[in-house]
């Protein structure tokens, strides 16, 4: 059975308008208050917030009560929005401010959010849903890096991360774990040797730049593919591109990421 992406994008606009947190609690203050029965929220409420709230209620109820209903429609509405919102203020830099500018009813979400986490959850059900076909399409221009000879489980896991990085669309990361996984290959292949020479030559501190230059300066004692050096001082550019010079494009990423899949069929097929 295909899996629709956009009617399950179309049932989590629906489940996110009907459970937007805060709706429901705006909702029942506008009604109670509406009915009558405003005295029913001190049971609810803290003493400062009931006061507070009858205060304005008694002031004007008919704009009390047209006031709430509109908060619960705007966090209704609002509400993928801001769950975009809470997401990207984790992961960039947010300035200093005082609250001022945001409105009531993201204040209000927000706090009866604070334990539930649904603004969190629906925003990542987005951003993955999202992520979907693009990643599909990807996908397809990989082909599975197959070789006869192991590496490390720490190469694994960096082709891993980097071939999702690029399926995922974070290209500049996808280059350098690219350059990662060459790094960590080459050093578990280099004979025994070359190891040390590269070990005394760099303390410990060799990059991928620097192996690349000892395996073609010593490419028989290596034993390494002759086009091993040249492929995979592309990935070594890229990543180096990647980490100094800023975000690269998806053909960039794509480009690096086959060329490290290529070098590593040719270091690890024997």
């Amino acid at each position: 059975m295909a899996i629709d992406i956009a009617r399950l994008e179309s049932d989590l606009l629906r489940m996110s308008a009907e459970g937007a947190p805060g709706r429901e609690f705006c909702e029942a203050i506008a009604e109670l208050a509406r009915t009558g029965r405003f005295a029913q929220l001190r049971d609810v409420l803290p003493g400062v917030v009931y006061e507070e709230l009858w205060a304005r209620y008694r002031l004007d109820p008919a704009a009390f009560v047209s006031e709430w209903q509109r908060l619960g429609q705007e966090m209704r509405r609002g509400f993928v929005k801001h769950a975009r919102q809470r997401l990207t203020s984790l992961t960039r830099l947010q300035r200093v401010e005082n609250g001022a500018n945001t409105p009531a009813w993201q204040q209000i979400q927000r706090a009866l959010d604070a334990q539930q986490n649904d603004l969190l959850r629906a925003a990542f059900a987005f951003e993955l849903l999202e992520m979907v076909e693009p990643a599909v399409t990807r996908a397809t221009h990989l082909r599975e890096c197959v070789v006869i000879a192991s590496s490390s489980e720490d190469a694994d896991r960096y082709l891993d991360e980097g071939t999702r990085c690029y399926l995922f669309g974070m290209f500049t990361a996808c280059a350098v774990m690219s350059r990662s996984v060459l790094e960590e290959a080459v050093k578990q292949k280099l004979p025994a040797p070359l190891a040390r020479l590269v070990k005394t030559r760099y303390r410990n501190t060799a990059t991928l730049g620097n192996l690349l230059h000892e395996v073609n300066n010593n490419l028989q004692m290596a034993g390494f593919d002759a086009d091993f050096p040249r492929i995979a001082n592309r990935v070594n550019d890229a990543g180096r591109k990647a980490v100094h010079q800023g975000a690269i494009s998806e053909d960039e990423a794509r480009d690096c990421l086959k060329n490290a899949r290529a070098a590593l069929r040719l270091l690890l097929r024997a």
